[in-house]
């Protein structure tokens, strides 16, 4: 009877015993590379766009202006913001990858390693587009992470994130990954890695680790309704990153290619209207005038199934195959038309605007930012078809108080400088230059679904 209820009781926890041996072991992994992850803290100057907080923008002559001058409270017109995030060395003698957004906007860089050493670091730079930034510290003999492969990352595997959520330095959270090949709204040229480890505010810029020890990710962002973590987790893959990093450190921006196209998904409907067996490739719904698709013969309701040798399985996939592909390149695209395959030579063009991206500035965008505090890009062809207009510049930073206290804000685009529209930085400088100094420029601007005049006072100096 005892023989037969051993037998019993041993085969009730052998499932429990099994699943125990399948659990892994995170620590020797942690171990080795753990030392290879850095704490970033930044800082940043915020000027206040109003000297009386809550009153209307008032001009210096104005009598009022004089009265709150002389006896509203003092209020300070700069005040010093801080945040954290996190990083990983890349080579021993002091290059750092993490998110641009952790030190785009920074005034001050301070890394702090495992080992309590701090650095004052500076920024190599930043790629907007992807969520990438490059930073270096004087140092050398540093612990660095080994690079895995992506592509190789199957869905349901295990892996680590390492980083510093809300500031706790080196904190290790672990999970799967529950996707590949995600397409976020407004990420068109990264194919994010989704995962369920637990990632924080804190965490952004941080390492995603494989079993073997290899970073196959940056962790980047998260869905959340309430500003933590929800289970949902986005990592940039390593290969996207570096193939960034690379050339932020050669030449300090990013190329892009372009060939000046709108596309749609296909849908199984649309597919059976074209003739297609299947659903996939990306649909053409527009072709820009003169661009390299224009000018290679491509046409509105022509479906891309093949760019360069790759298949284009879903429209997401193309801007990823196009950008990643160096300006000047000769490829071949197989399209559908009209019920048959054919393949046409088209030589990709740049990416405009990618300068001004990479480092907040550029000799397209100096005078702009000099006379007016604005950080300006030219809009994609995705933005313009988004907006549904045929041209503007978009505002990536206000650095200026006059910008700043004309309200202008980040994501706001300027279609005109009065009845002039501006759609490239070269016919916005090309207007601005015939403004006098110290006059008031109107600025036609377009936030959200409002378009509105904004005056702005132009620099004296």
């Amino acid at each position: 009877m005892l023989k037969k209820l051993f037998v019993i009781i041993l085969i009730c926890f052998i499932p429990q015993i099994a699943s125990a041996r399948e659990l892994p072991d995170f620590t020797e992994l942690v171990e080795k590379q753990g030392s290879a992850v850095v704490n970033i803290s930044t800082t940043q100057i915020v000027r206040n766009a109003q000297a009386f907080p809550g009153m209307p923008n008032l001009p210096k002559g104005d009598p009022f202006f004089e009265f709150f001058n002389r006896f509203a409270p003092p209020v300070p017109r700069e005040r010093e913001m801080q945040s954290l995030g996190s990083g990983f060395i890349i080579s021993e003698d002091g290059y750092i990858m993490t998110n641009a957004h952790v030190v785009g906007s920074a005034d001050g860089i301070t890394v702090r390693l495992t080992d309590k050493r701090e650095f004052k670091a500076k920024v190599i730079g930043v790629d907007k587009r992807t969520d990438v930034a490059l930073i270096k510290i004087e140092a050398g003999g540093l612990p660095k992470i080994t690079q895995g492969d992506p592509n190789a990352l199957k869905v349901g595997e295990w892996v680590v994130a390492i980083g510093s959520p809300f500031g706790f330095d080196s904190s290790v959270t672990a999970g799967i990954v529950s996707a590949k090949g995600r397409s976020l709204p407004q990420e068109n040229y990264v194919p994010f890695i989704q995962t369920d480890a637990a990632v924080n505010p804190g965490n952004s810029g941080g390492p995603l680790f494989n079993m073997k020890g290899e970073v196959i990710g940056i962790n980047s962002q998260i869905y959340s309704r309430s500003g933590g973590y929800m289970g949902l987790s986005f990592a940039i893959p390593i290969d996207v990153a570096m193939d960034v990093a690379n050339q932020l450190r050669a030449s300090g921006k990013v190329t892009r290619g372009r060939i000046g196209v709108t596309i749609q998904e296909v849908t199984r409907d649309l597919a059976d209207s074209f003739g297609l067996s299947k659903a996939g490739g990306a649909l053409i719904s527009s072709v820009e005038k003169g661009g390299a698709a224009d000018k290679a013969g491509i046409q509105v309701s022509d479906v891309i199934l093949k760019f360069d040798g790759k298949t284009v399985g879903a429209s997401a996939d193309l801007p990823r195959m196009v950008a990643t592909t160096h300006p000047g390149s000769k490829v071949t695209v197989q399209v559908w038309r009209k019920g048959e395959s054919k393949e046409i030579s088209l030589t990709v063009g740049e990416m405009p605007g990618d300068a001004q991206m990479a480092q907040g500035g550029g000799s397209g965008a100096g005078e702009s930012v000099a006379r007016l505090g604005l950080v300006l890009s030219e809009l994609s062809a995705e933005q313009k078809n988004e907006l549904q207009v045929k041209g503007g510049l978009l505002v990536e930073e206000v650095k200026g108080t006059a910008a700043a206290r004309a309200e202008l804000r980040p994501g706001d685009v300027i279609l005109a400088i009065g009845n002039v529209e501006v759609g490239s930085l070269e016919k916005f400088n090309e207007v601005l230059k015939q403004i006098p100094k110290g006059r008031n420029v109107a600025l036609l601007v377009r936030r959200d679904d409002g378009v509105y005049y904004i005056a702005l006072k132009l620099d004296e100096k």
